[in-house]
């Protein structure tokens, strides 16, 4: 049977704004349409070169004259700001190492108020802000090689089940039993559950409906946009359509409970608690492509012990463009602040948004999660930093460096974002070393198996 392969890129442009300094300098993205002649292609670069020319000496002396205007403010004092987060999975104040860089950087705390935890609570009134996740990529670009969410399962698990043909969500669900009834404990001698669910995420976002569902709509090339779904064909319908995404994925969750292959603490758990349960390697299926964060690592890749997806043939796995514009999250100053501290936060969003900030955010610690090289690339180091914990150099603090990792969970600039010092994305998935490295057991098996170099390419 011949695998559906297609990917829906949905443009979703939340607002119109350019990049901060420090997002990077990388291309703009390829465009569509047909050169006619060398000339014509040689006519064309020379313009965009002088256009381009004409607007980074205008961006240069607009930068000049902003930094000649800028007042300036002691960092002397200590200041505390308070951050109504609601990307962030903790309340309380910022600790650890990052607390640390904060401190050394900017003499400034951050004390987190998160929605998710605390409840929602939205200011009324006209909001301004800096959009989230910008990228210096284009509009019309995909950058990943693994969609948002797509079925992801533990190679060497799936081979020992004999690399069925998945062909649908019962298919998925015969594959996760399967695999349940031969490692019902990990290796620690935990309980090791095919799926695992937590409700604090629920109502977030906008979102109407369990957040675990509406993330696993997309399988089917439809997207939920508040109380609708989007479709494939660019139409809308209800989202209590009983023959549309929302009502199967809830099905499909239906028959994994009814079969025994949901863990129990779903209804009751939090994010954190399904966290440390990936890291322990007790859940079998996940389907966010940055849960891999907390379990893959080049050993693991080498070892075919990491999650990598695994197609299923009735699905048309959807995904949002480069979110170029913004996720539609901002970060936004509160209109009380005096002007002192309204000059500190200022100050702290441009570090956030330099190759400095955004280097801690995406990469982590200079020696500890990444190494520099003679050329000046980064290699990564301590990749079982995150899901393991690490404690930290006592320069940085100490303590382990999850318990210490930014939990603000939003940035200026994406990480797929060019880092000017190397010419390469901030996310070490995209640096070549990573890159050559990570091509060996998993994916190098992967590879010959589905015929491709990575899930986007697969999809494509």
């Amino acid at each position: 049977m011949e695998m559906k392969r297609a990917t829906s890129l949905v443009l979703v442009s939340a607002m119109a704004a350019g990049l901060l300094a420090g997002c990077g300098s990388g291309g703009g993205g390829q465009q569509s349409g047909d050169v006619s002649s060398k000339a014509e292609s040689t006519a064309s670069a020379s313009t965009e070169a002088a256009a381009q020319s004409t607007t980074e000496s205008a961006a240069t002396a607009d930068t000049q004259t902003a930094a000649a205007e800028k007042p300036e403010v002691s960092h002397d004092k200590e200041m505390t700001f308070e951050i109504y987060d609601a990307a962030a999975n903790y309340q309380g104040e910022q600790t650890g190492w990052f607390a640390k860089v904060l401190k050394d950087n900017l003499n400034i705390k951050v004390n987190i108020v998160a929605p998710q935890v605390a409840g929602d609570a939205i200011q009324k009134g006209q909001i301004y802000g800096i959009p989230c996740q910008m990228t210096d990529t284009s509009p019309l670009t995909y950058s990943g090689t693994l969609v948002y969410s797509a079925p992801l399962l533990r190679w060497d698990r799936y081979k020992e089940i004999g690399e069925p043909d998945i062909k649908d969500l019962d298919g998925l669900l015969d594959a996760l039993d399967a695999i349940h009834k031969a490692h019902p404990k990990n290796d620690k001698g935990d309980p090791e559950y095919p799926l695992s669910l937590w409700a604090d995420w629920d109502g977030g976002d906008g979102m109407i409906g369990i957040a675990n569902v509406v993330q696993l709509t997309t399988w089917y090339g439809e997207k939920i946009k508040g109380s609708a779904i989007l479709k494939s064909d660019n139409t809308f319908t209800p989202l209590t359509d009983k023959n549309a995404s929302y009502y199967k994925m809830l099905q499909f969750l239906n028959h994994a409970y009814q079969r025994g292959l949901v863990d129990p603490d779903s209804g009751t758990q939090d994010w954190n608690s399904v966290m440390t349960k990936i890291s322990n390697g007790q859940i079998d299926l996940m389907w966010y492509n940055w849960q891999r964060g907390f379990w893959n690592s080049l050993d693991r890749l080498h070892n075919g012990t990491a999650y990598t997806f695994i197609p299923v043939d009735d699905q048309m796995y959807y995904s949002d463009s480069d979110t170029y514009f913004g996720s539609g999250r901002v970060f936004g100053i509160g209109s009380q602040v005096d002007d002192e501290k309204y000059q500190r936060i200022l100050d702290f969003l441009d570090w956030y948004a330099s190759p400095d900030g955004l280097r801690f955010e995406h990469d982590g610690i200079k020696d500890f999660t990444y190494k520099v090289g003679s050329d000046g690339k980064f290699t990564v180091i301590n990749d079982n930093a995150l899901m393991d914990n690490l404690p930290v150099p006592e320069e940085y603090g100490g303590g382990g460096y999850n318990d210490g990792n930014n939990q603000i969970n939003q940035w200026i600039c994406d990480a797929i974002c060019t880092d000017p010092t190397t010419g390469e994305p901030y996310n070490k998935d995209y640096w070549a070393s990573f890159l050559e490295d990570q091509n060996k057991g998993t994916m190098e098996e992967w590879s010959k198996k589905f015929d491709a170099t990575d899930a986007t390419d697969w999809m494509k």
